[in-house]
This record gives C-alpha cells, sequence and structure tokens, in this order.
C-alpha cells in the first residue's frame, strides 16, 4: 500500500521546517538569535539576546532597549533592530 505525501522529505519547505519543533527540524537549529538594537537617544548599537530573561538598557544613557516576555523579548518603543 502506497502513501502519496504531497511534500518532499528531503527537502521540506521552509515554512514547514519552522513550524516544526527545533530538535525535529531535518538541520537542527535554535529558535533564538543576537541581534543589534539601536538606541535612538544616543545612536548607540547594544548586542540582545532575542530571548532575554532580563530588562536590557543602554549602556550610555539608561534608556530600556527590550522588555522580557514569556517568550521572545520585546523591543520598547523608539528602538530599531539593526
Amino acid at each position: 500500500m502506497a502513501l502519496s505525501n504531497d511534500i518532499d522529505l528531503l527537502n521540506p519547505p521552509a515554512d514547514v521546517e519552522k513550524r516544526k519543533h527545533k530538535l525535529k527540524r531535518l538541520v537542527k537549529t535554535p529558535n533564538s538569535f543576537f541581534m543589534d538594537v539601536k538606541c535612538m537617544g544616543c545612536f548607540n548599537i547594544s548586542p540582545v539576546f532575542s530571548h532575554s530573561q532580563t530588562a536590557v538598557v543602554c549602556h550610555k544613557c539608561n534608556a530600556v532597549l527590550c522588555q522580557p516576555t514569556g517568550g521572545r523579548a520585546r523591543l520598547t518603543g523608539g528602538r530599531a533592530h539593526a
């Protein structure tokens, strides 16, 4: 009995792979990443972890760059992901 699959198992589409758990993907990759965030007050660029569990502040002007949530950190208003 042959089953027909709509997707190629060796070359799955990117949207299908993104929905899978990080250990169940064809190539195991983490969901987290580092990003450079620019402070709009002093234009200083600071590295921020995407799943940060603490609030990240600018080293020059002490402005809050991102707030932690349940999963990913949320950028505060007026901040840019560089």
